[in-house]
């Protein structure tokens, strides 16, 4: 079993130390710096919470819908290709594909912003 606070928790201890104790010491043109440190420790718990869940339902779907195998990155390059040649105009899969992809990318990285459109 693992120490408990888990890597998700301790980072979001070490975010909120950096936001509200170390942040207000530091030198006004050095704070931008400090936010996106916080932002990224904010990213990297959001993913060790989620897991891989998000990126295997994306590999499937990637499989599914170019009927091909391969890494995720690989797929997602293959999907990149196809939209540029524009065989993938009007595709309805792809669209849903795309969609459910900046959502899962801006749960992530803003979860905030979601609420605004009633996105959970």
């Amino acid at each position: 079993m693992r120490e408990q606070p888990d890597g998700a928790a301790l980072l979001a201890i070490a975010r909120d130390v950096l936001r509200k104790e170390l942040l207000p010491l530091l030198p006004k043109d050095r704070a931008y710096e400090a936010l996106m440190i916080a932002n990224a420790m904010s990213i990297a718990e959001q993913q060790l919470r989620s897991g891989d869940a998000a990126e295997d339902v994306e590999h499937e779907a990637l499989q599914e819908l170019l009927q091909q195998d391969g890494d995720l990155a690989a797929l997602n390059r293959a999907l990149a290709e196809k939209i540029r040649t524009g065989e993938m105009d009007g595709n309805v899969e792809a669209q849903q594909l795309l969609w459910s992809s900046v959502v899962q990318r801006v749960r992530e990285s803003a979860p905030r912003a979601l609420a605004a459109y009633g996105i959970r």
